[in-house]
């Protein structure tokens, strides 16, 4: 057997490098640019204290690669049952940020409690999904995970965090295809949320989506109950999302909602726009080549609110171009096919399962705040992974990927009888 350290993947590594190394510039760059004399003084150390959450998380990712197998597996229920309690404890006693009340304080330590949830969840999903023996009900353990995933999300959104619950509940699909859910069932749980996009953006196009969908999901599987769930999922959420803009909403929320279709627009510009207005001007001011490190007009006169936080990739599109931001999308590509590659050379299926969800969580992160700061989708505040500004969320991203390096690494040491 080769000495464990020698089957560490390596390129992982160096992603994860590249990406922490990424964010450090930018942050950088709003931190100790002519944008700092705007800043509070506590905004202005946000560059050295992500520096050293970054030194904290590759200590903290050595300690977890010389871990067994067996302490994550042992270690799966009783994390995310310590993830429920912090994020009830965050409920009741904890401090507000951004109108969230996600965060506990202990003394100078700030955390945020949805972000550690991650981990403790997607532990125990991925050992809940593995355990599963042969001959047992696939029905009665695809609830058991789903409800093991709503109930942080619940707590979440009581926590008044949306954005970040919407991460657990899109992680549904992913760990139950990842577990042997049939495509056409991962269709019909991904098609209520096109259809209700479609439905935001252009209504039409969701009735489109929804016939058309429907038609093809009874091709593909000649099974009328599939059929008309289909039907009932995207003309349903259709139907809700037409109700609720005209009826149940109010306009200050409908415009939250609706702004970024066309942020520019006179009554969202100065409002409920304005992130994605200065963002897009951003980014489309960057060109090819982008103005330079530091030379950004939008980022230093510090007129993208959140700039070193949910809206860190408009700096890299101003400063560094349409190449940089390639360059950025590029690696997280290469860095999500890498993560589903080590998972699918563990046979067992509880370092398999865990690949998955991880690479899932960093897959949703980037296609929101991606999408959220292009104008593709509305600002829900989601952050991008290793990029964004924010400790908690750097170390529970990086103890993430260690969990998966360490799987990987130790393949050889689960047991042989799959769980």
């Amino acid at each position: 057997m080769r000495t464990w350290y020698r089957n560490l993947d390596y390129l992982t590594v160096l992603a994860w490098i590249g990406l922490v190394t990424a964010g450090l510039i930018a942050i950088y760059s709003t931190t100790h640019g002519p944008a700092s004399e705007y800043l509070l003084d506590s905004v202005q150390r946000n560059f050295e204290r992500q520096l050293m959450w970054a030194f904290i998380c590759v200590f903290g990712i050595v300690i977890a690669l010389i871990m067994p197998v067996r302490f994550f597996q042992k270690a799966a229920y009783p994390a995310y049952v310590f993830s429920l309690l912090l994020l009830i404890a965050a409920m009741l006693f904890g401090t507000e940020v951004n109108g969230a009340r996600s965060w506990i304080s202990l003394g100078p330590l700030n955390f945020q409690s949805s972000e550690l949830a991650k981990v403790g969840t997607v532990l125990a999903v991925a050992q809940l999904l593995s355990s599963r023996r042969p001959n047992a009900s696939n029905v009665r353990y695809g609830l058991a995970a789903v409800g093991m995933l709503t109930i942080p999300a619940i707590l979440i959104v009581l926590q008044n965090d949306t954005g970040t619950a919407l991460v657990f509940i899109a992680l549904v699909p992913i760990m139950l295809f990842w577990s042997g859910l049939p495509l056409s069932i991962v269709l019909l749980l991904v098609s209520p949320a096109l259809a209700g996009y479609l439905t935001i953006v252009y209504w039409p196009a969701a009735v489109t989506f929804a016939v058309i969908f429907t038609l093809g999901l009874y091709w593909h599987t000649k099974d009328y109950r599939i059929t008309t769930l289909a039907g009932l999922f995207t003309g349903g959420t259709m139907v809700t999302a037409l109700f609720a803009l005209a009826k149940v909403l109010k306009p200050h929320q409908v415009a939250r909602v609706v702004s970024f279709t066309n942020p520019e627009a006179e009554e969202y510009r100065s409002g409920v726009g304005f992130h994605l207005v200065q963002s897009k001007a951003a980014i489309g001011s960057g060109g090819l080549f982008g103005k330079g490190f530091m030379e950004g007009t939008q980022t230093q006169g510090r007129y993208i609110p959140e700039q070193s936080t949910d809206f860190v990739f408009s700096v890299i599109g101003e400063e560094w171009g349409f190449l940089g931001t390639i360059l950025v999308i590029a690696l997280f590509a290469f860095f999500l096919i890498r993560l589903v590659s080590l998972g699918s050379q563990v046979k067992h299926p509880f370092g398999s399962m865990m690949a998955a969800g991880a690479a899932g969580i960093f897959l949703i992160h980037v296609f929101i705040n991606v999408g959220m700061v292009t104008g593709l989708l509305p600002v829900i505040g989601i952050p991008l992974p290793f990029l964004s500004y924010g400790g908690s969320a750097l170390l529970a991203n990086s103890a993430m990927l260690a969990i998966v390096l360490n799987l990987h690494m130790r393949r050889d040491d689960f047991s042989i009888y799959g769980y």
